[in-house]
Order: structure tokens, then C-alpha cells, then sequence
């Protein structure tokens, strides 16, 4: 679908206006409470052009001529577009968007809704990306691994990123590019490449602390003191299983970009050297999978043979607290004619039996383990 040059309606206008300032200066705001667009700019050749809302940026990038900016910013710019960036919109703004910039239905409802697996799409001249962001946070005295998405918007003139989630900020992503030109001015593929970059990153940084804590509770589990590391070994089980639903889907997409025609041959050695990033990122990850299983039997099988021992220990006192009990019940049923019940040195007999089979047993059980 071929982009068309449209100079913005009114009304499109003031849909998108600025959301705490007026008139030109820096786009590079808060969020805020009525709108989820988070920063906007045209980019020209790599410069950035800040604009009083986003329908002047689309309007400096498609139809220059039409503006008020300075002429040295539409004569000779080889490459423009427009980087808009969102941060969970509601459907109304996004749709807004959507008119804007010509989205397909079915990826803006996808974007809005969330929770989608990570993937490459086209519609038209308008590449959709989703992918999954990682991050390792505290909840109280344990690690736990919280995943959200960002889902990109590439067309040939424009960026519109939607991140849906408390991490995987894009505000350093966008400086990082503004301190360099040269990549900006490679077009919006250059803006892809680097978030899928930081996306990557983030993988391999949690997936380190994954990988730490696997290690340390391999060694608790097969320490001497070792303690219940059940619920441990599940909670971290269930995290691998979060970065394998992220990190996994994302390998046929990543190789995919490189060899895509709109990504220009600059970008695509770059896109090579995420993918095997990401692809150590996955073997990291299969094998604290693969770890996790057998330190969890291992571990169970510590705590069947601990509770094993302990009830061998408890079947031996009881088996050496048995012959007391016999005999003592047995003279304690106090019939009338029951042999050395008047005998001077039958209490002291009898002592002494209970005393040498208690011993004898207790022995035995020594030798065989079981005390």
C-alpha cells in the first residue's frame, strides 16, 4: 500500500496535540494522565525536529514544503520519517493513530489487547513486530521475573512503538540513536534493530541471574546442610518457562528481519549479531531447563531417603521399646498364680532382662544402619 502525502485535517490535529505544553520546544515529556503517547519527532537525515504534536511531525515528513520550518530541512533530506512512542494506549488513541499512519486493523487490535507471542508480520508496506520484554524485579525476599511487550509499527515513513508493561523503557533507546545520526539517518529500520537490541539485552541479563540462582541452588541442594528447596526449585522452574515463552518465538522472526528487503544492507549485519545474541540467550536458557529437572528429582530423592532414614530410626526405638512394654504388660495383669511373683530376686531378674535385650537390639540396630 503505497504511503500517500496528505497535509493532516484539522480535526486529525486536534486529536494529537501536545500534551503538556504549547507551541514548539521539547516533545521529549512525561506521561501523561489523558494521553499514553509517551515522545514524538520527525527525523530528518538523522536530526531530530521536535513538532507541537504529532500531526505537524507527519506533516514535516510528508509534506515539507507545506510547513513553516526551515527550508534546509526539505531540500536534499534523503531519508525522513516520524518515531512516535506509546505506552499503553486505550483503543480510541490508538485507532487515532491508525488513521493516521494507515495500521492494519488486525495488528492495532493486537497492540491494544496484548499478550501476544512474539512475531513478524506484514501488511502491506507496513512490517508489524511483536516481542516480549524480560525483566528481573524483588518481591520481597525471593527474585522474580516479569515479562511485558512492545509491539512496532515499521512502515517506510514512520515508527510507532507501543510497549505495554512496567519495564522495557524506549527513552534511552531514542537518545542512544540521537547521539548518533548517521544511524537515524539509515531510516526506521535503524530504530527497530536498536530496540530489538535492547530487548535482546535484557534477555541476556536476566537470563544471568537465572543462571545464578540455578547455581545456587544446585549447590544448596547437594550441600550437607541441605534444606526444602522445593519451593524454590519450582518458582524457578516456572521463571525459565516465562524467558522460554519469550526468548523462543523470537528466532525465526529475528532471522527473518535480516534478510528482509526494507532493511538496508547496513542494518542487516547488525540484525545478524542480535540473532546470536539471541541464540546464545535460548541455549542459555534450554540448559537451566534441562538442570532444573534433575535437581528437582535429586532433591526429592534427598528428601525420600532423609525421611527413609528417619523412619528406620523410628521403627528401631520402637522395636527396642517394645520388649519393655511385652514385658511389663505381661506382669501386669496381676493373676493370682504367676511364677516368681513372690520370688525375692524376681524384680531384679526381670530388670535385667529388659535391660540386655534392650542393649542387644540396640546393637544390632547400630551395626545394620538404622540407629
Amino acid at each position: 500500500m503505497a504511503m500517500t502525502k496528505v497535509r493532516p485535517t484539522r480535526a486529525t490535529r486536534v486529536l494529537f496535540k501536545p500534551l503538556n505544553r504549547p507551541g514548539r520546544g521539547p516533545a521529549r515529556i512525561a506521561h501523561d494522565r489523558g494521553s499514553a503517547v509517551i515522545d514524538w519527532a520527525a527525523y530528518i537525515d538523522g536530526e531530530r525536529v521536535d513538532t507541537p504534536d504529532v500531526s505537524d511531525a507527519v506533516q514535516l515528513v510528508r509534506a515539507p514544503d507545506s510547513g513553516d520550518y526551515p527550508t534546509n530541512l526539505h531540500s536534499g533530506a534523503k531519508n525522513r520519517f516520524v518515531w512516535v512512542g506509546l505506552h499503553e494506549p486505550d483503543a480510541a488513541e490508538l485507532e487515532r493513530l491508525a488513521e493516521v499512519f494507515g495500521l492494519h486493523p488486525l495488528a492495532v487490535e493486537d497492540a491494544i489487547h496484548a499478550h501476544q507471542r512474539p512475531k513478524f508480520e506484514r501488511y502491506d508496506e507496513v512490517q508489524f513486530f511483536v516481542m516480549k520484554t524480560v525483566g528481573h524485579a524483588e518481591r520481597g525476599d525471593t527474585d522474580v521475573v516479569q515479562t511485558g511487550e512492545i509491539m512496532i509499527f515499521c512502515g517506510p515513513d514512520f515508527v510507532v512503538t507501543v510497549r505495554h508493561g512496567a519495564h522495557g523503557a524506549l527513552g534511552p533507546v531514542r537518545m542512544r540513536l540521537e547521539e548518533t545520526p548517521e544511524r537515524l539517518a539509515l531510516g526506521p529500520a535503524a530504530v527497530l534493530h536498536a530496540i530489538a537490541d535492547q530487548v535482546v539485552d535484557g534477555y541476556i541479563s536476566v537470563s544471568d541471574a537465572v543462571q545464578a540462582d540455578v547455581d545456587d541452588v544446585e549447590e544448596c541442594v547437594f550441600s550437607a546442610d541441605a534444606s526444602n528447596q522445593a519451593e524454590r526449585i519450582y518458582r524457578l522452574k516456572r521463571e525459565v518457562i516465562q524467558l522460554k515463552r519469550a526468548v523462543g518465538p523470537l528466532a525465526g522472526p529475528m532471522r527473518n528481519l535480516a534478510g528482509r528487503r526494507f532493511v538496508p544492507a547496513e542494518i542487516r549485519e547488525y540484525f545478524r549479531d542480535v540473532d546470536d545474541h539471541l541464540t546464545r540467550v535460548q541455549e542459555q536458557v534450554e540448559t537451566c531447563d534441562e538442570l532444573l529437572t534433575p535437581i528437582l528429582q535429586a532433591h526429592l530423592t534427598q528428601v525420600t531417603v532423609t525421611d527413609n532414614h528417619d523412619m528406620r530410626k523410628i521403627s528401631a526405638w520402637a522395636a527396642i521399646l517394645a520388649i519393655p512394654t511385652a514385658i511389663t504388660g505381661v506382669y501386669g495383669m496381676n493373676f493370682q498364680h504367676m511364677p516368681e511373683l513372690h520370688w525375692k530376686y524376681g524384680y531384679a531378674m526381670v530388670l535385667g532382662i529388659i535391660a540386655a535385650s534392650c542393649y542387644t537390639l540396640y546393637r544390632r540396630f547400630r551395626r545394620t544402619g538404622w540407629l
